[in-house]
C-alpha cells in the first residue's frame, strides 16, 4: 500500500493557544509550532500548560525539524520543554528565531539546539517534505505561512494571519497563495480565531492615527502598555513620540527582551537618544516622557500591574498621568484588567482603554479575508485549527459557503489522526495528546489528582488531627490535637473545636474496642465521622488529614 499523509494536531483544536501540529509520512516527521496555553481559573498554582509530547518522543529517530510560523508564545513557548525530550533542528526567521534563542539560552539549552533563519520565498528540504515560507500580515513581524509538500499533495498551513494592505513589509503574500492554489493544493490548515467577525479586520494605521490623538496637546506623563511582541505597535508609539518631541523609557522584563532582539536585527527604526533609561525620565519633565510598560493582560507582577498598585521600585503613578492600554483582553483576563484600570482611575490617572478609542486591532483574519484565503487557495480539504468548538464549526460553515462540499471539511480534537492520500482524508484513530501542567520547575508533576487536591483545599480549607497512642494497647497518650487552615479562625470557634476533639475521641473509643490496631482504618474511620460531623454542622466539606503516631 502507498504512504499516507498524518497530520496530528497535537494542541491548538478546541483550545486558543498551545499550537502544534506533526505532519508525517513514512520514515519522516516535522512539527510545526510549539506553543505554551496560560492556566485556566481552576488550575491552582499552574504556572503554564504545555502539550504533550508523548508522541513526538516514541517518534524522534523520525523527527526532521521543527518549522515555526511566528514568535508568539502560543507557538513558541513549549520548544524549550520539547527540546529537552525530543531535540531537532528549528527553521523560523529572524525575529521568530531570536525570541526562540532567548528562550533556549533561559533553559540553558542554545547551544545543544540549531537554529536556521530563513526569509519568505525560502524553501526547506526534511526528509521527504519541502517547506515554503510565505509573507503573512500579523501583529509580530516576521509571521510566515507554510505550503508543505510531500509525495502525496501540497498543505498550506496560514499560521495566525490577517491581510493589511498597508502593513509595514508588505501585505500578506496573496499572489503566491493563488500560485499555489492554481499548482492545486491537497489540504488548507487555516487560522480560526477571529471567524465569528464578520468583514475585515483594521489596518494597524488605525492604532497609529489613534495614538497621535491621544499625544497631541497632551501636557502630561504618557505611559502606553501593549503586547511586547507587537513591534509594529511599539515602532508606531516610537514614532509618535519622536514626533512629539518626547523621550522613551522600557520597564518589563519581557519588553525589554523584545526590544533587544528587535534592535539587533534592524526592525525597530529610532532615532539615537530617543529611548533612555528608566532612571533619567526623573530628570525630564513629565509633557517629554513615555514609558512603554507591560502589563496589558492585567498579569500580576508586570510592570503596569506594579505601577498600579504602587509596588514599582522606580515609577509612582501621579494625578494626570495619561495610561494608554493598547490592548484588548485576551478572554479570561477581563477582570485582572478591569482591577488594574480601576486602580489607575483611583490613583488620579487618565487612563484610555481599547473600548473608548481605536487604539487595538486583532492579528486575526476576519471572515472576508478567510473568504479570500479559501477562493485563493481552493483546497481538496479543509481542516480549521487555531480555535475553540465554535470557531471551528463557524470556520467549517464558511468553508461550505465557498464551494466546499462538507465531507471535505474535517474537525477534529488534539490528538486526532488526519490521514490523506491523493484523493481521500479521513480521521484514522488518535495519538496520546493533552495538557502537561507547569508549577515552577516541575514538568508533569501536577496532574488532576493534586489540581483535585488544590480546588478542594482553595473552596474549602484543610483539618488536621494528630494523636499519639500507646504501642502497648492503643490508648490515646496524647491529643487529639486540631490543626486548621482555610477552614475556620480557631480563636473565634473554640467551641467547634472541642466538639472536633470529642468526635475524635470517640471515634478512638469504639476502634479501641473493637481492638483496631490497623492504622489506615482508625485513620478513615476519623475522617469519615469528622466529615459526617462538619458537614451536618457546618454544610463545609474540608479536607481531612489524620496524623496517628505510635509512641
Amino acid at each position: 500500500m502507498a504512504e499516507k499523509l498524518k497530520i496530528i494536531p497535537l494542541g491548538g483544536l478546541d483550545e486558543i493557544g498551545k499550537n502544534i501540529t506533526v505532519l508525517e509520512y513514512g520514515k519522516d516527521m516535522i512539527v510545526v509550532d510549539c506553543g505554551l496555553g496560560f492556566p485556566d481559573e481552576d488550575m491552582y498554582g499552574v504556572d503554564l500548560v504545555i502539550p504533550d509530547f508523548s508522541y513526538l518522543v516514541a517518534n524522534k529517530k523520525k523527527l526532521r525539524g521543527m518549522f515555526i510560523t511566528h514568535g508568539h508564545e502560543d507557538h513558541i513557548g513549549s520548544i524549550p520543554y520539547c527540546m529537552r525530550q525530543a531535540p531537532c533542528t528549528i527553521h523560523g526567521t529572524a525575529m521568530t528565531n531570536g525570541l526562540i534563542k532567548l528562550k533556549l539560552e533561559e533553559h540553558g539549552l542554545a547551544d545543544a539546539i540549531k537554529l536556521i533563519n530563513h526569509k519568505p520565498g525560502d524553501v526547506v528540504r526534511a526528509g521527504c517534505f519541502t517547506v515554503e515560507f510565505i509573507h503573512v500580515n500579523h501583529s509580530i513581524a516576521d509571521a510566515v505561512a507554510f505550503c508543505i509538500t510531500c509525495p502525496v499533495g501540497k498543505v498550506i498551513f496560514t499560521g495566525d494571519f490577517k491581510i493589511d494592505p498597508t502593513a509595514v513589509g508588505g501585505m500578506t503574500d496573496l499572489a503566491r497563495l493563488g500560485e499555489l492554489g492554481n499548482q492545486g493544493v491537497l489540504a488548507l490548515l487555516a487560522d480560526s480565531t477571529n471567524v465569528e467577525r464578520s468583514g475585515y479586520t483594521p489596518s494597524e494605521n488605525v492604532v497609529a492615527e489613534s495614538l497621535d490623538r491621544q499625544f497631541k496637546n497632551c501636557d502630561q506623563r504618557i505611559i502606553v502598555t501593549t503586547f511586547a511582541s507587537n513591534m509594529h505597535r511599539i515602532q508606531a508609539v516610537l514614532a509618535t513620540a519622536q514626533r512629539y518631541g518626547r523621550k522613551v523609557a522600557v520597564t518589563g522584563r519581557s519588553m525589554e527582551n523584545m526590544l533587544k532582539v528587535a534592535q539587533e536585527l534592524g526592525y525597530l527604526k529610532v532615532k539615537a537618544g530617543t529611548i533612555v533609561d528608566l532612571g533619567a525620565i526623573k530628570s525630564l519633565p513629565k509633557n517629554k516622557v513615555v514609558i512603554v510598560s507591560t502589563g496589558s493582560q492585567g498579569e500580576n507582577m508586570s510592570a503596569l500591574y506594579r505601577m498600579a498598585f504602587s509596588t514599582h521600585k522606580q515609577i509612582d503613578i501621579t494625578a494626570g498621568d495619561r495610561i494608554i492600554i493598547s490592548a484588548s483582553a485576551i478572554p479570561g483576563n477581563e477582570k485582572a484588567v478591569s482591577r488594574i484600570i480601576n486602580e489607575l482611575y483611583r490613583k488620579g490617572a487618565d487612563v484610555v482603554y481599547e473600548k473608548s478609542e481605536g487604539l487595538h486591532v486583532s492579528g486575526h483574519a476576519c471572515q472576508e479575508e478567510l473568504k479570500l484565503v479559501h477562493a485563493l487557495v481552493k483546497p481538496k480539504f479543509f481542516i480549521p485549527v487555531h480555535g475553540e468548538q465554535r470557531h471551528l464549526q463557524i470556520h467549517g460553515k464558511l468553508a461550505q459557503l465557498m464551494g466546499m462540499h462538507p465531507r471535505n471539511i474535517h474537525i477534529g480534537e488534539i490528538g486526532t489522526v488526519f490521514e490523506l492520500s491523493g484523493k481521500t482524508c479521513k480521521i484514522n484513530g488518535s495519538v496520546p495528546a493533552g495538557k502537561v501542567f507547569v508549577d515552577g520547575t516541575g514538568v508533569g508533576d501536577v496532574g488532576s489528582v493534586v489540581l483535585r487536591d488544590r480546588k478542594h483545599l482553595a473552596e474549602d480549607g484543610m483539618i488536621v488531627v494528630c494523636v499519639n497512642l500507646s504501642a502497648e494497647d492503643g490508648s490515646v497518650i496524647t491529643g487529639p490535637d486540631i490543626i486548621t487552615r482555610g477552614f475556620v479562625y480557631v480563636k473565634e470557634s473554640e467551641e467547634l473545636m472541642e466538639d472536633l476533639r470529642c468526635v475524635v475521641m470517640e471515634t478512638l473509643d469504639r476502634c479501641g474496642r473493637k481492638r483496631t490496631r490497623d492504622w489506615a482504618t482508625i485513620k478513615s474511620a476519623i475522617k469519615n465521622d469528622l466529615s459526617g460531623y462538619l458537614y451536618k454542622h457546618t454544610k463545609r466539606n474540608p479536607m481531612i488529614l489524620p496524623v496517628i503516631m505510635e509512641i
